[in-house]
């Protein structure tokens, strides 16, 4: 696959900012959000895509608001479901890869053992039913595609976990805090150097047309585990700030939300380092370079 056009959705979420700056040493990056691309609309997928003509369409882009999304079941599904289903449609029709990012929460989060990409699909909530509707659909089109499942994402911009935590760190004295919950944080720039790393072996000519096509879903998280309440310990101790919020552990049943979590999100990422000899740093490491960038 030689340096051609890529198409990346939401440019101004976490993942896609991040994207944007990674991918642009590997092709002409159209970058853009939701103000550019309506991905609720259909007729505007297929259009901006026939005008940029994309080689790689990048796909970033998701309804991510786990909670509202129960009382948004339409619009969860529209971006997270029927719009990477147009994606794969047109990347179908044009010969294009596509690359998707998906959840942990396909999972039920039984169990204590980290979810393989073949591992039977059960998720609890309305956002990851639509996320697993989106996987179904590319997969069904018989695009070239690449879906990363991840989870837990964070960085130094938009909403997330760290930046609220640092807030409320410094508002509040005490926070309670979920404790069994278990998975691996991830810096979204984690995500989109693994992306990039990917992408640069399929361009690469000293990949040999023997190898086996790599299509398919892969687990990418940052490396190794912990609770919620461990990610803001984790959080807190790189603070120096003063004075330090009491951080309390809770069990998910004593913090009920509109959507039910998986308790075991972690994810085995063996295949994308067997595939790709790609792994992601520890989660430990990765927040370190987040919270001194």
């Amino acid at each position: 696959m030689s340096q051609s056009t890529i198409l990346l959705t939401g440019a101004r979420g976490q993942v896609g900012w991040e994207l944007a700056r990674t991918l642009s040493t590997l092709g002409k990056v159209v970058a853009l959000d939701s103000r550019a691309l309506d991905l609720t609309d259909t007729d505007a997928i297929r259009r901006v895509v026939a005008e940029v003509n994309p080689r790689i369409i990048v796909n970033p882009a998701a309804h991510t608001a786990v909670d509202k999304a129960e009382s948004e079941a339409d619009k969860a599904r529209a971006l997270n479901a029927t719009a990477p289903a147009m994606l794969a449609e047109e990347a179908k029709k044009r010969g294009a890869l596509l690359i998707h990012y998906s959840t942990d929460y396909v999972f039920d989060g039984s169990g204590t053992t980290p979810w393989q990409e073949d591992d039977p699909t059960g998720p609890l909530n309305v956002y990851g039913a639509s996320k697993l509707e989106g996987e179904q659909a590319i997969a069904a089109s018989g695009c070239r595609h690449l879906i990363f499942r991840t989870s837990w994402v964070y960085g130094s911009r938009g909403a997330n976990f760290l930046l609220t935590m640092g807030r409320l760190m410094r508002e509040r004295p005490e926070l309670k805090i979920v404790a069994d919950q278990m998975g691996a944080p991830t810096w979204c720039r984690s995500l989109a150097e693994a992306t990039a790393q990917v992408l640069a072996q399929l361009q690469s000519p000293s990949r040999g047309a023997d190898k086996p096509e790599p299509w398919g879903v892969y687990h990418m998280v940052n490396g190794g585990e912990t609770s919620w309440h461990g990610f803001a310990q984790a959080i807190q101790a790189l603070d120096a700030g003063e004075p330090k919020a009491r951080l309390l552990p809770i069990p998910s049943s004593d913090y009920p939300t509109p959507a039910r979590r998986p308790l075991n999100s972690r994810l085995d990422c063996g295949k994308l380092e067997r595939v790709f000899g790609v792994r992601l740093p520890d989660w430990q490491d990765a927040l370190r370079l987040c919270t001194a960038a």
